[in-house]
């Protein structure tokens, strides 16, 4: 049985007082039966840190550059992420793909560089309403997906994947169960033909996971855990999730 993740990204949030007692609040909450991380804006990754140092919770990155270093202002290095301690960085959130033209080489650049410092990158891939109402979500999501798996060659099987239906985030809505499991079985199938311990990989669900849905959406046969956006930044609803995962 593969044991679940749940990662808090808490997006463009964030304050010295919030994030301690936010933290403050997930770590007197322990232990819990899931993995945990939270991803954080670069400002505050050296606070958490040191807030989290020691504590089986694990930290990382809302995102990475795909070159090593060099004139690139305003982008951070995998390598500069990896000084921090981060056990993960997200490629390809969907308001990266939207706001910043983010391509699907560009992403696939991304997880390959965040690899190659140790540090396990996850791949956000997903639809629009416009394309789900076309009945395009499995060619999305494939296309996506494969541009990560080839950059990543046999290297593919140690990235953790999360589907994020772009019009169940931040939108209150949320995919059914049974939709969100039946997506996560094409990209299971996908991986399985790409890697060999695809049956062990996880793959997250992201959007719009609450106290309320989390049991029922975490309970689906190919739902590994959850990239939990608002709900991460209250740490009885982040609690909450995590104690809905097996």
């Amino acid at each position: 049985m593969r044991r679940q993740l749940i990662a808090g990204n808490w997006k463009m949030h964030g304050s010295h007082q919030a994030n301690a007692e936010l933290l403050a609040g997930i770590l007197a909450a322990r232990p819990f039966a899931c993995d945990l991380a939270v991803c954080v804006p670069y400002p505050y990754l050296s606070e958490t840190a040191v807030a989290l140092a020691g504590s089986d919770l694990r930290w990382g990155a809302q995102d990475c550059s795909a070159h090593e270093q060099g004139a690139y202002t305003g982008e951070v290095a995998v390598a500069m992420l990896a000084e921090f301690g981060c056990r993960y960085a997200i490629v390809g959130h969907s308001e990266r793909r939207l706001y910043h033209a983010e391509s699907d080489q560009l992403v696939a650049d991304k997880a390959k560089a965040a690899l190659a410092h140790g540090i396990t990158p996850i791949v956000c891939v997903g639809e629009t309403l416009a394309q789900r109402d076309a009945g395009q979500t499995d060619a999305v999501v494939k296309r996506q997906l494969s541009a990560v798996i080839h950059a990543l060659g046999h290297c593919a099987g140690e990235m953790v994947v999360a589907y994020e239906p772009v019009w169940a985030i931040g939108t209150g809505k949320v995919a059914t169960p049974q939709q969100a499991q039946a997506v996560h079985a094409v990209l299971r199938a996908q991986l399985r033909a790409a890697a060999a311990n695809a049956d062990s990989m996880k793959i997250l669900y992201g959007g719009s996971m609450k106290p309320d849905n989390a049991a029922t959406l975490l309970a689906q046969p190919d739902i590994d855990g959850g990239l939990i956006g608002g709900a991460s930044l209250k740490a009885a609803d982040f609690v909450a999730i995590c104690r809905a995962a097996s």
